[in-house]
């Protein structure tokens, strides 16, 4: 069933549980994120970037997953923009058909962010369509970040309330020390919980964690022992989402997880069955191994057993 994010997030905020965000760029993945939903019993936001509409094309992000959303009736689905970059890009994925867009504005000086934001916004609403923002940069905290640099790089609580009572965004995701990718501490991680429940208790709005990719030991060595290379890069850990989701947090962003679970499964049936060319017999490993890590990551947000 599709409804729109801020359905979806609006109880997980009453409630105080997160719900994962899922990025997809082709069939098997999206099908795997279907069915491990409804394997937990949990809500679902389906994630498409520009780049996957670029690779896809925006009729078939929309017709695959109208498509499996009629087919899971019982779930409830948003279908998400993420990272849009101008107005043009949300406007055109509101029109497809999309029920929750994303505008991230954070590179640009906050005032600019803000005014780009509120026309996203001010569009978006008078469509019935959910809108994401950001604030803040999305860079990692290491041992020696200065507190200048921190404050400079993380989201100012002060502005964060704001700007969500000027742009009337419907969530926001607040720069708080994660960063995108696989490769996101040198040391030990590290996040600025006091900050983000600041910034909860001065919008009051669901809260996103971007960045959230958590890399569990079995993808780890999945991953490495079929050739993979992560360069000693870290993940959040599970502990450190759990004290987010009581931080404020409503919606997890994850996708580098699924790709690492995903591509290691194919690594190994072409390692270990050269001499084989059946694609289903590549995907389907690599299905499993992403509906594992997403039933595992829903009961780490509480998402599960939500519906």
């Amino acid at each position: 069933m599709l409804v729109t994010g801020i359905e979806i997030l609006s109880k997980a905020h009453k409630e105080g549980y997160g719900v994962g965000a899922f990025n997809f760029v082709n069939f098997e993945m999206l099908r795997a994120i279907f069915e491990a939903a409804d394997g937990a019993k949990s809500p679902l936001i389906v994630q498409a970037s520009e780049g996957a509409i670029k690779y896809l094309g925006i009729d078939m992000v929309l017709s695959m997953v109208y498509t499996m959303a009629k087919r899971y009736t019982h779930i409830p689905v948003a279908l998400h923009l993420d990272h849009g970059t101008s107005f043009e890009s949300c406007k055109k994925a509101v029109d497809a058909g999309f029920t929750s867009v994303m505008i991230d504005a954070s590179h640009h000086p906050y005032q600019e962010n803000l005014e780009i934001t509120k026309e996203v916004v001010d569009y978006a609403h008078s469509k019935g369509v959910s809108v994401e923002a950001e604030l803040g940069r999305l860079m990692g905290i290491e041992d020696n970040i200065s507190v200048s640099e921190k404050d400079a790089v993380l989201v100012n609580p002060n502005e964060a309330e704001e700007f969500v009572k000027l742009s009337k965004v419907d969530y926001l995701a607040p720069a708080i020390g994660t960063s995108h990718g696989a490769f996101k501490f040198k040391g030990e991680p590290k996040l600025d919980f006091d900050r983000l429940v600041e910034v909860k208790k001065r919008t009051n709005i669901p809260l996103v964690l971007h960045g959230a990719s958590s890399i569990p030991e079995s993808v780890r060595q999945a991953f490495l022992s079929t050739g993979g290379d992560l360069k000693g890069g870290k993940g959040v850990p599970f502990d450190f989402i759990e004290q987010s989701i009581k931080g404020g947090i409503n919606k997890v962003n994850i996708d580098t997880d699924l790709r690492l679970a995903f591509i290691a499964q194919v690594r190994k049936m072409a390692k270990e069955q050269p001499s084989e060319f059946d694609l289903r017999k590549y995907f389907n490993p690599g299905i499993e191994a992403v509906k594992a890590v997403m039933i595992e990551r829903m009961r780490v947000l509480g998402s599960a057993d939500k519906i």
